[in-house]
Parts: C-alpha cells; structure tokens; sequence
C-alpha cells in the first residue's frame, strides 16, 4: 500500500510541474490583509490561498457564504521567528502533519511562508522549505470543479532528507464555531461510545458521558460545543459533515487504510475541536507514511458545500437524508 501512495505522489508532482495555456478560473487579489492571494472560482463557488502563515485556505465559500474561520486579530499576520505566535496558531483552512504528540516542531512549515503558483484552470499549488527538523518538503495541490463546490485538496509529503522518516496527514482545518458534527459509524470501534474525549489536563477518556455528544442511527452527532473541547474518532467509513449556522454543511470525504498504522496515540482517524462557540476544527487524520530518502506520499480530502438548513432547536438532523445527499454529490 505505501508503493501504491509513493508512486502517485511523484506521479502528482511530475505532472503539476507545468501549468496549461488556459488559465480559466484562477486570478489574484488581495484578501484579509494578505497580498498577491491565488483565487480559484467558478459561477458559485470561490477559494482564495495565501502562502503566509503555513500555506492556508483563507476563503472557501459557497454563493458568498464562507466556510473559513479567520481570526479578526490576524488580519495581515505573518510570521515573525522573534515574536510569538497566536495563541490558536494561523486560522483558515490549515493542513499540517504528524504524529502531534511526537513530531518535532517544525515552524517553518506551520507558520512560515510558502510559494504559491497557479498550475491551470482552477488549479493552484503551494510548496514549503525543505524543513530540517522532519526532514521533509510538503506540497499542497488545489483544484476547484469546473461546476459545483467540490474542491479536491492533495497534501504530498516528500523526504528530502538521507535518513528514513515516517510522518503522517493532519488536517486542521477551521470552521465557524457552534455547529453540529454529524460522522457515519463503522461497525467496530475501540472506544465504547466510538469517541474519545482529551481532559481536563493530560487525559484521554475512553469512557465520556457529554451531554453534547450522542450516537442515533449508525451516527455520531455533537451537537454543539461540547464539554470538553478536544474530541477523537477512529471511524474508517471516510467522510463526515460539519453543519454550520448559515445554512451550509460542510464535508470533508477522504480515504482510510484500517490495515495501516495510524499515529496518533489512540490511532484516531478524525479529531474534532470546539474553541467556545467561535470556531471548529476539522481534522481528518492519515496513516504514518514509512519514506526513504526521496520517496513522497499523497493524502487527499475532497471538500463540499452543501445547502442544508440548520435545525431549529429541538429539531434533529435527518441523518438518512443528509448521507444520501452527500454520496449524490460525491458522485
């Protein structure tokens, strides 16, 4: 399985290496205070990229309706190594890699600037350093569908060190806060209620009782911010769908490898993250990716947005409906 990943990885980035005549779609402007930011559009469906602050989606939007978290501080932040960061790290739609816990830190890649460069009709592509501390070169491929909201995201994570290295996907993409988290169940788990919850402190509670949290017909539902605001799934069914307030879902689809090893401490597939009712985090999680010196490999989350209107309070979801409509998009 890791050959079958390596090898389209280099096939990804061979083939990106030169953009098309056309470039329908994709133009530039300057965006929450950041320069020169690549626009990726169509009739309805807009993304804007920056390479300040770790290489991030500042806007991907539906009809005018963004699904981004920005910070209102962090109009124009970049990066300054002498200064500390924010607190929450750089907001938007952020990518990064790990195991968390056990990665050296790696700021040039969290928080540095990246090249960013159009590679064809709603394409764009963004490249890091080559960063010394994991001993890898990440590169992250856009492309916006021609119709519709679909955006593919691809992150590759390339050695470029001399010695073997072992990393794996992390998504840590932001949403507005306060939504509902709807993720299919699989069969198995190894958490009794199919989640984890982290804390207080340095915990992890494979056997939470959150009044914000609920399994109801093969679904997991959180329902709001919940009590504690990190949370760990290990589902493998690849997809789940955040619901915001303005009348959207916003899904992530992605492929799971069961027979691979996950390196998060619990081998989690998924982590979810409530800051208050400010913002969401939404983390699908890869396999730790065995690479020698100049192997890569690719993990890709195919995007959607949805038109979904937002339960009223003591509605419930209809979880059938909002499954079905998700597979007829990923069609």
């Amino acid at each position: 399985m890791r050959r079958f990943l390596t090898t389209a990885a280099c096939a990804l980035l061979a083939c990106a290496a030169a953009a098309e005549d056309t470039m329908e779609g994709t133009g530039h402007t300057d965006y929450f205070g950041h320069k020169n930011c690549v626009v990726l559009e169509n009739a309805d469906a807009r993304v804007v990229l920056t390479g300040d602050g770790g290489g991030r989606v500042l806007e991907y939007s539906w009809k005018g309706k963004n699904a981004m978290y920005l910070s209102p501080s962090q109009e124009g932040w970049t990066w300054n190594p002498e200064e500390e960061a924010p607190w929450e790290g750089p907001t938007g739609g952020r990518l990064d890699i790990g195991p968390e816990t056990t990665i050296p830190a790696h700021p040039e890649l969290w928080l540095g600037r990246w090249d960013v460069e159009v590679t064809g009709p709603r394409r764009a592509r963004m490249t890091s350093v080559e960063d010394g501390p994991t001993g890898v070169q990440l590169v992250r491929d856009f492309e916006l569908a021609e119709t519709g909201s679909h955006l593919r995201c691809t992150q590759i994570i390339r050695n470029v060190s001399d010695t073997h290295q072992s990393w794996g996907h992390w998504s840590r993409t932001f949403a507005p806060g306060g939504g509902i988290v709807v993720i299919p169940l699989s069969k198995t788990s190894r958490f009794p209620q199919h989640y984890i919850r982290y804390g207080p402190g340095a915990v992890m509670n494979f056997q939470p009782n959150d009044p914000a949290i609920r399994q109801r017909d093969g679904f997991l539902e959180v329902l709001g911010t919940p009590e504690q605001a990190k949370l760990g799934m290990d589902s493998t069914e690849g997809w789940f769908a955040y619901l915001m307030h303005h009348d959207q879902a916003f899904v992530k689809r992605y492929r799971t490898w069961p027979e691979l090893v996950y390196g998060e401490m619990a081998a989690l597939t998924i982590s979810i993250w409530y800051y208050k009712n400010e913002m969401c985090e939404l983390e699908p999680i890869g396999p730790l990716q065995p690479l020698d010196p100049g192997e890569a490999a690719a993990f890709t989350e195919d995007w959607y947005l949805l038109e979904w209107d937002y339960p009223a309070t003591g509605e419930d979801v209809d979880l059938q409906a909002l499954a079905e409509k998700v597979a007829a998009e990923a069609r």
